[in-house]
């Protein structure tokens, strides 16, 4: 980025991630009543516990020499948090959290991606008359509150980075901004509608829309397709739509089904985990994961996420940061 120069040094940075995490964890736990939790770096397979994303993705292996078996480094814990729910006896109304840290081989990596990814992840068990669109705005307007009380704390300890962020956050539906923006593709999509509202919810990510592709992939066993979104917010640095977060409520035993029909996955139903949403053993939840280094890159104003995380780039991606004066941790 041509005449960028970072407004903390290296030192403030990390100071400053630490202030960040810290203030956001606290925050989050008070919005939705969580507890923090250990959460694993790996699972067995067989477990069905990982997270397969989109399907496409390889996940990182390895022989655990004392067990003779291979397990996988988690991609997001997402299924594992709603077992641990029924494992931990957590109450209706309550929930956790966790660091989640994950290696993604297959992501390709630029100044908002990378193949390290860290995130909050939480769950919290809900009534099943509580799956309802109404809930999940509720919910959102919860951590929306929380990322813009961390920005003031952020802004009054740094007046640099001070942010004017929107009073709410907007709702909208995939479909009504397909039908808003029917010529344009799906992320100039986000940015229009991030441009004018400064902070959004795009709910109903998973389903086919009118040209008969979803909006964005999901994976078929963890969020419902109609109950489900991304919280964008507008990021002057790049005037694009930037992503914080990705939740939802979770599938039910109807919603599974079906969504693992669509996508040819019903073996899926074999697994342990699928089995528990099935038989009702697993408690209908609300969930998601939040980008740590996206939300302090987000509050720091940083250019590139590797100046607030320690990762791995391409040569190419070396050199051009150098050359735009952004020094990557």
């Amino acid at each position: 980025m041509k005449g960028y120069q970072s407004l903390l040094s290296l030192v403030e940075t990390e100071v400053a991630i630490k202030f960040v995490k810290d203030a956001f964890e606290r925050a989050l736990a008070e919005a939705l009543d969580l507890t923090r939790v250990s959460a694993p770096l790996f699972v067995l397979p067989e477990s069905g516990l990982n997270d397969n994303l989109n399907g496409y993705e390889r996940t990182v292996k390895f022989e655990i020499k004392a067990v003779g078996r291979e397990a996988e480094i988690v991609q997001s814990l997402a299924k594992w948090k709603r077992a641990a729910l029924k494992k931990y006896g957590f109450p209706e109304e309550t929930g956790l959290y966790t660091d989640m840290n994950a290696i993604r081989r297959d992501e390709d990596v630029d100044y908002i991606h990378s193949v390290y990814v860290d995130q909050w992840d939480w769950e919290r068990i809900l009534k099943r008359e509580e799956r309802t669109l109404d809930y999940l705005k509720q919910t959102v307007k919860k951590i929306y509150r929380a990322l813009k009380d961390v920005a003031a704390l952020v802004g009054k300890r740094y007046p640099a980075l001070r942010r004017d962020m929107p009073r709410e956050i907007f709702f909208i539906t995939a479909r009504e901004l397909e039908e808003l923006y029917p010529s344009l593709t799906r992320k100039e999509r986000e940015d229009r509608i991030v441009r004018e509202k400064k902070a959004v919810f795009l709910i109903g990510i998973g389903w086919d829309l009118a040209d008969g592709m979803p909006h964005d992939g999901r994976a078929a066993d963890y969020d419902d397709w109609n109950l489900n979104g991304d919280i964008l917010l507008y990021n002057e640095m790049f005037d694009k739509a930037y992503e914080i977060s990705s939740m939802g409520i979770r599938v039910d035993e109807t919603s599974l089904k079906a969504q693992l029909e669509k996508r040819g996955e019903l073996y899926k139903l074999q697994n342990p985990f699928c089995k528990g949403i099935v038989s009702g053993e697993l408690p209908l939840t609300v969930g998601g994961g939040i980008g740590q280094s996206r939300l302090c890159m987000y509050l720091l104003k940083k250019a590139h996420i590797g100046e607030v995380q320690a990762s791995v780039w391409t040569d190419e991606e070396y050199a051009r940061c150098a050359a735009a004066g952004i020094e990557l941790l």
